[in-house]
Protein backbone atom coordinates (compact mmCIF):
# COMPACT_ATOMS: atom_id res chain seq x y z
CA UNK A 1 0.00 0.00 0.00
CA UNK A 2 1.51 3.27 -0.25
CA UNK A 3 2.10 6.40 1.91
CA UNK A 4 -0.49 8.07 -0.19
CA UNK A 5 -3.73 5.31 0.12
CA UNK A 6 -2.60 5.24 4.04
CA UNK A 7 -3.09 9.37 4.05
CA UNK A 8 -6.13 9.28 2.23
CA UNK A 9 -7.57 6.17 4.62
CA UNK A 10 -6.61 8.26 7.50
CA UNK A 11 -8.22 11.05 6.29
CA UNK A 12 -11.57 8.93 6.16
CA UNK A 13 -11.12 7.26 9.46
CA UNK A 14 -10.95 10.76 11.06
CA UNK A 15 -13.52 12.21 8.77
CA UNK A 16 -16.23 9.44 10.10
CA UNK A 17 -14.76 9.96 13.72
CA UNK A 18 -15.04 13.51 13.70
CA UNK A 19 -18.95 12.77 12.38
CA UNK A 20 -19.57 10.68 15.24
CA UNK A 21 -18.54 13.17 17.90
CA UNK A 22 -19.91 16.07 15.81
CA UNK A 23 -23.74 13.39 16.62
CA UNK A 24 -22.26 13.31 20.38
CA UNK A 25 -22.54 17.27 20.05
CA UNK A 26 -25.70 17.33 18.97
CA UNK A 27 -27.13 15.84 22.15
CA UNK A 28 -25.02 16.94 25.00
CA UNK A 29 -24.97 20.34 25.87
CA UNK A 30 -21.29 21.16 25.87
CA UNK A 31 -20.39 19.20 23.16
CA UNK A 32 -20.30 21.02 20.06
CA UNK A 33 -21.50 20.08 16.46
CA UNK A 34 -20.49 22.00 14.11
CA UNK A 35 -16.40 22.50 14.80
CA UNK A 36 -16.88 19.02 14.78
CA UNK A 37 -18.91 18.59 11.25
CA UNK A 38 -16.51 20.79 9.66
CA UNK A 39 -13.56 19.08 10.75
CA UNK A 40 -15.16 15.72 9.32
CA UNK A 41 -15.80 17.73 5.81
CA UNK A 42 -12.37 18.93 5.40
CA UNK A 43 -10.86 14.63 6.41
CA UNK A 44 -13.81 13.82 3.38
CA UNK A 45 -12.79 16.62 1.29
CA UNK A 46 -8.81 15.22 1.02
CA UNK A 47 -9.89 11.28 1.74
CA UNK A 48 -13.23 10.53 -0.82
CA UNK A 49 -15.53 12.55 -2.44
CA UNK A 50 -18.02 10.02 -1.92
CA UNK A 51 -18.00 10.50 1.99
CA UNK A 52 -17.57 13.97 1.12
CA UNK A 53 -20.84 14.51 -0.89
CA UNK A 54 -22.73 12.21 1.63
CA UNK A 55 -22.04 14.56 4.52
CA UNK A 56 -22.55 17.70 2.86
CA UNK A 57 -26.13 16.12 1.69
CA UNK A 58 -26.99 15.22 5.20
CA UNK A 59 -29.47 17.12 7.05
CA UNK A 60 -27.32 17.51 10.15
CA UNK A 61 -24.45 19.29 7.85
CA UNK A 62 -27.11 21.49 6.60
CA UNK A 63 -28.47 22.25 10.02
CA UNK A 64 -25.23 23.35 11.58
CA UNK A 65 -22.47 23.89 9.14
CA UNK A 66 -24.28 25.36 6.24
CA UNK A 67 -26.35 28.11 7.82
CA UNK A 68 -22.90 29.07 9.73
CA UNK A 69 -20.86 29.16 6.50
CA UNK A 70 -23.64 31.37 4.42
CA UNK A 71 -24.96 33.58 6.91
CA UNK A 72 -22.19 33.57 9.46
CA UNK A 73 -24.35 32.88 12.07
CA UNK A 74 -24.78 30.25 15.18
CA UNK A 75 -27.58 29.91 17.67
CA UNK A 76 -26.66 31.34 21.08
CA UNK A 77 -26.23 27.67 22.57
CA UNK A 78 -23.71 26.64 19.80
CA UNK A 79 -21.81 29.90 21.04
CA UNK A 80 -21.90 29.44 24.46
CA UNK A 81 -21.02 25.07 24.01
CA UNK A 82 -18.05 26.08 21.56
CA UNK A 83 -17.02 28.95 23.97
CA UNK A 84 -16.65 26.53 26.58
CA UNK A 85 -15.75 23.59 25.16
CA UNK A 86 -12.70 25.43 23.60
CA UNK A 87 -12.01 27.27 27.12
CA UNK A 88 -11.63 23.72 28.81
CA UNK A 89 -8.97 22.89 26.15
CA UNK A 90 -7.12 26.12 26.61
CA UNK A 91 -7.36 25.40 30.16
CA UNK A 92 -5.29 22.41 30.64
CA UNK A 93 -1.82 23.64 29.09
CA UNK A 94 -2.87 27.01 31.36
CA UNK A 95 -2.89 24.93 34.30
CA UNK A 96 0.15 22.52 33.19
CA UNK A 97 2.35 24.91 32.55
CA UNK A 98 4.19 27.67 34.42
CA UNK A 99 5.32 29.97 31.51
CA UNK A 100 4.00 33.13 32.10
CA UNK A 101 4.71 34.42 28.30
CA UNK A 102 2.20 30.82 27.12
CA UNK A 103 -0.27 32.12 29.59
CA UNK A 104 -0.26 35.28 28.19
CA UNK A 105 -0.58 34.18 24.99
CA UNK A 106 -3.54 31.67 25.89
CA UNK A 107 -5.33 34.60 27.63
CA UNK A 108 -4.91 36.75 24.42
CA UNK A 109 -6.15 33.94 22.57
CA UNK A 110 -9.24 33.42 25.05
CA UNK A 111 -10.11 36.99 24.43
CA UNK A 112 -9.99 37.25 20.69
CA UNK A 113 -12.76 34.08 20.44
CA UNK A 114 -14.53 35.94 22.76
CA UNK A 115 -14.82 38.85 20.56
CA UNK A 116 -14.86 37.06 17.43
CA UNK A 117 -17.95 35.65 18.81
CA UNK A 118 -19.83 38.18 19.92
CA UNK A 119 -19.12 40.64 17.26
CA UNK A 120 -18.28 38.66 14.27
CA UNK A 121 -20.70 35.82 14.43
CA UNK A 122 -24.60 37.03 14.59
CA UNK A 123 -26.38 35.21 17.07
CA UNK A 124 -29.64 33.89 15.70
CA UNK A 125 -32.98 32.21 16.93
CA UNK A 126 -32.56 28.33 17.09
CA UNK A 127 -33.19 26.70 13.72
CA UNK A 128 -36.40 24.76 12.93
Amino acid sequence: MTIKKIIKYLYITFGFIFVGIGLLGIVLPLLPATPFLMLASFCFMRGSKKFEIWLKESAMYKKYVVEFFHNKSMTLRQKITILLFADCMIAIPFIILDNIFIRIILIAVVAYKYYYFIYKIKTVKAYG
